[in-house]
């Protein structure tokens, strides 16, 4: 039955561009009735060749387009990244930077919370995705709220917000994928991240100290703690901002390339595991297991996005859109507020990543287009969701 229908669905005369639209309406319709992301954008791009070509053209995209979408050297950062943040989470590194900040910021109206928006986004220069980030200090910090009588509002609000740093701050697994679909230098992304970052975790610290001193009974203050606790508590911080210099300042500096980067942070991440015997064979095991599956997650929906962005580079529907687009008198600042929109409610259902090979394809070529920098692009993209 199913082939009958695509078979009469192709048999259909309209433009190519029309084709991509109902090609778009089409890969929403599969995506949210629950079809794998991948698989949805790779039989929409595979019928959509087909249909704009011929049955021949949709076969050879196929063959042609898996090995060179997961094949090149460039990729290799990814797995590193990813490998990397899951050994540090092997190695426990988030219960020692939230214990550390607990004791720096002791004694002030939420400083739980405070302690776990912090930690988060100093583990977040670790890991580099926001649901490991999220989903690691809430195993540490939401017990310990609890015990404080913390309000659950608070709670999960400050862990849900202090996840989403993993995105902004490097090396933000987003902002290596946001890099290698637009051919954008990762290391710009890296360094645009840094201030937006820890200017978002400011002001997540400085609203949570003053919704708790306006009313103590969100957060209640921890017992004060002495200036030699504070200083004794930076020792906690060493190992994770050994691993932070290491990979960061030596990329920033030059020294080497961001998959590099991640080749050298993976390695000093297992050594610091090794040093601290924080974890056993089996814990390496999990964490290079764990990095496994997600890589291979990633690098299928690396080839769905191929094959959906040679059917939109058939049906030329970036390219009218972004006419169109152009040929509207309106501010682009009014395009990019619609953009961002979309991106907020999209954010709302799914993770970030899989949103984000799903909609450049489409809308990078008419930011582009508007004048807009890509690597700010890229920030503001990152930072709505």
């Amino acid at each position: 039955m199913l082939p009958q229908l695509i078979l009469q669905a192709l048999s259909i005369q309209m433009s190519a561009f029309t084709a991509g639209v109902y090609g778009v309406a089409l890969l929403m319709i599969l995506i949210f009735s629950g079809f794998p992301i991948a698989f949805a954008m790779g039989l929409v791009g595979v019928m959509g060749a087909w249909y704009v070509r011929d049955f021949n053209v949709g076969m050879v995209t196929l063959q042609i387009t898996v090995l060179p979408a997961v094949g090149e050297y460039f990729l290799t950062v990814v797995p590193l990244f990813v490998a990397m943040g899951f050994v540090c989470y092997a190695t426990a590194l988030s219960k020692d930077l939230y214990e550390a900040f607990y004791k720096i910021f002791g004694g002030i109206p939420g400083a739980l919370s405070i302690t776990s928006v912090v930690a988060c986004g100093v583990f977040a220069a670790i890991c580099g995705d926001s649901g490991a980030t999220g989903a690691t200090m809430a195993s540490v910090a939401i017990p310990e709220m609890k015990k404080a009588k913390y309000k659950d509002s608070l709670a999960a609000g400050c862990i849900a917000a202090g996840g989403t740093l993993g995105i902004l701050i490097p090396p933000s697994i987003g902002f290596i994928i946001y890099g290698l679909i637009t051919e954008q230098s990762i290391g710009k992304l890296f360094v645009a991240g840094i201030i937006p970052g820890c200017l978002l975790t400011v002001m997540f610290c400085a609203l949570i100290f003053l919704q708790c001193k306006m009313n103590p009974a969100l957060g209640p203050a921890s017992p004060k703690v002495s200036l030699m606790v504070r200083i004794s508590a930076i020792r906690g911080l060493v190992p994770a901002l050994i691993l932070i210099g290491i990979v960061l300042g030596g990329m920033f500096a030059g020294i080497f390339t961001a998959t590099e980067a991640g080749g050298v942070g993976f390695v000093t991440a297992i050594l610091m595991g090794l040093v601290l015997k924080r974890f056993s064979r089996k814990g390496l095991f999990n964490a290079l297991l764990e990095s496994v599956n997600v890589t291979a997650m990633v690098f299928t929906i690396f080839i769905g996005v191929s094959l959906l962005n040679n059917f939109m580079g058939l049906s030329e529907l970036s390219l009218t859109l972004g006419n169109l687009v152009g040929s509207m008198h309106v501010s682009r600042y009014v395009i990019l507020v619609v953009v961002m929109f979309i991106y907020l409610i999209l954010g709302c259902t799914m993770n970030i990543i899989p949103m984000i090979m799903l909609t450049l394809p489409i809308i990078f070529p008419v930011i582009t287009g508007l004048g807009f920098d890509p690597i700010w692009f890229g920030v503001v993209m990152s930072a709505v969701p």
